[in-house]
């Protein structure tokens, strides 16, 4: 199974600084490897017409749904109370602490930094620390990945990905900043291989 990795994009309408399938089909372009649809006040209706909306310009199979319900889909990131739905491919989960896991196959930890999104929320836990309690578990770094510095810091610690919000969204230019948090997290994440 392939599990969420590289730079993957989460979602937020009220933050996007352009149309929301515009800014992520400009992160694709620029090397988001996996999206997470969270938008999770919308109706049922109008979240599904979203999520249809996205996979046409997300790799195949890389949408994630944040809920319970995939929306048609086969892979969905959950918050810390939702329950496991059966039949789903891929199952993720938001933690910010140590992961207490049954059938998840990878985890979210936030913040690992301060974030503008959430400010105030906390505290940032760093990437030493995330890395600590995930242990064995793949984890994506959530929660002020803005630079690059820290994009490789994430990778060093020995995160599969970075998960980016509002630096995504809020861009002027999404695929440049994906392109540039991306190729920072693969390039410390390779010399961590080496």
């Amino acid at each position: 199974m392939v599990i969420p990795g590289g730079l993957v994009v989460l979602t937020d309408r009220r933050l996007a600084a352009r149309p929301l399938t515009e800014v992520v089909a400009a992160a694709v372009r620029g090397g988001a490897a996996w999206v997470v649809l969270r938008e999770r006040d919308l109706g049922y209706a109008e979240r599904r017409a979203l999520a249809d909306t996205l996979r046409a310009v997300v790799p195949a199979g890389r949408l994630v749904i944040a809920g319970p319900d995939p929306l048609g889909g086969d892979a969905v990131h959950l918050a810390a109370a939702d329950p496991v739905p059966a039949g789903v491919g891929l199952v993720g989960r938001s933690c910010h602490g140590a992961p207490r896991l049954s059938t998840e196959d990878y985890v979210t930890l936030s913040p690992v930094y301060p974030t503008l999104t959430k400010p105030g929320y906390g505290p940032a836990l760093g990437p030493s620390r995330a890395a600590a309690l995930a242990g064995a578990v793949p984890w994506l770094a959530l929660g002020g990945v803005h630079s690059p510095q820290r994009a490789a810091a994430c990778a060093a610690a020995g995160a599969a990905g970075i998960a980016v919000l509002g630096a995504v969204m809020r861009a002027g230019d999404p695929e440049t900043v994906t392109r540039t948090l991306a190729e920072s997290f693969a390039a410390a994440a390779a010399g961590v291989r080496a």
